[in-house]
């Protein structure tokens, strides 16, 4: 079994930082882990990149050639990906063996996970070929500090919890920038009741019922919860991957090493 995780979420909601970040933490107690792009937009990253989109698009060469836009060639970026994941993705999978765990690092543009079947064939290839994958959705914390706004990406990421159909976890990120991290407390597992009315503060009444609704919805779907990420901890970053191993169940099936009795105490003991 592989393993994989798709690290997805809005621009500028820290994915290639909180990659890099991984990269490093899981280098310093051992464990290995390669990191691949799949944004055709990146112009630098600091991790090493074990798959790189660019090698075949560019969204650069895409604006120029066919007199596109920055999003219409993206689009069109991700689109040509996914009609080459059998002859170039299939051929670059081939290099990680039994039990590799590579971190896709996406683009962030959120059509592509809610609006396009690009990311829904890309997960079915992986999981055809034996993977097993995660998604991880990411959001600054910094948009999260008021109930609109908490609102608003909760249903972004439910609904890329429903286009990709797989193990899921979302991520506050950059919170190591947050003046205050307690104002965080109250959106970890929300209130429905206090959401609502958080909603409808300052709205007119007529509101009143859409607010009930958005944050029923909020509630019902209780797997749209957070995990903090605070990249300047190490246990932080420890939390978030044991989170993510238990949801793609990795090294459940590893052996288990167990010494001699024997030996451990050896021959001249009783």
């Amino acid at each position: 079994m592989r393993y994989a995780q798709l690290v997805i979420g809005p621009a500028g909601s820290g994915k290639s930082t909180y990659c890099d970040n991984l990269k490093q933490h899981c280098d310093t107690v051992g464990r290995t882990i390669h990191i691949a792009n799949l944004d055709p937009a990146a112009e630098t990253f600091h991790y090493p990149a074990a798959i790189d989109i660019r090698d075949l698009v560019t969204l650069e060469d895409v604006m120029e050639e066919l007199e596109l836009g920055p999003n219409g060639g993206l689009v069109y970026c991700m689109e040509y990906l996914e009609e080459s994941l059998d002859e170039w993705l299939g051929d670059e999978l081939e290099a990680f063996g039994e039990d590799d765990y590579v971190v896709f690092d996406c683009p962030g543009q959120i059509e592509l996970y809610t609006n396009t079947s690009v990311f829904r064939s890309f997960v079915r290839f992986l999981q055809a070929a034996g993977w097993q994958v995660c998604a991880v959705y990411c959001v600054d914390s910094q948009f999260m500090t008021d109930a609109p706004k908490f609102v608003a990406g909760s249903l972004q990421a439910l609904s890329t919890m429903v286009s990709l159909e797989v193990p899921h976890v979302n991520l506050l990120t950059k919170v190591d920038l947050l003046p205050d991290k307690s104002q965080l407390d109250e959106y970890l597992i929300p209130d429905p009741v206090v959401l609502s009315g958080a909603l409808t503060a300052g709205m007119p009444p007529r509101f009143r019922r859409l607010s009930d609704q958005l944050a029923g919805l909020v509630d019902q779907y209780s797997m749209v919860s957070f995990l903090p990420l605070d990249i300047s901890q190490e246990d932080s970053l420890q939390d978030v991957l044991a989170q993510i191993d238990n949801a793609i169940q990795y090294g459940e099936d590893a052996d288990v090493k167990v010494q001699d009795f024997d030996e451990m105490r050896g021959d001249g003991d009783l």
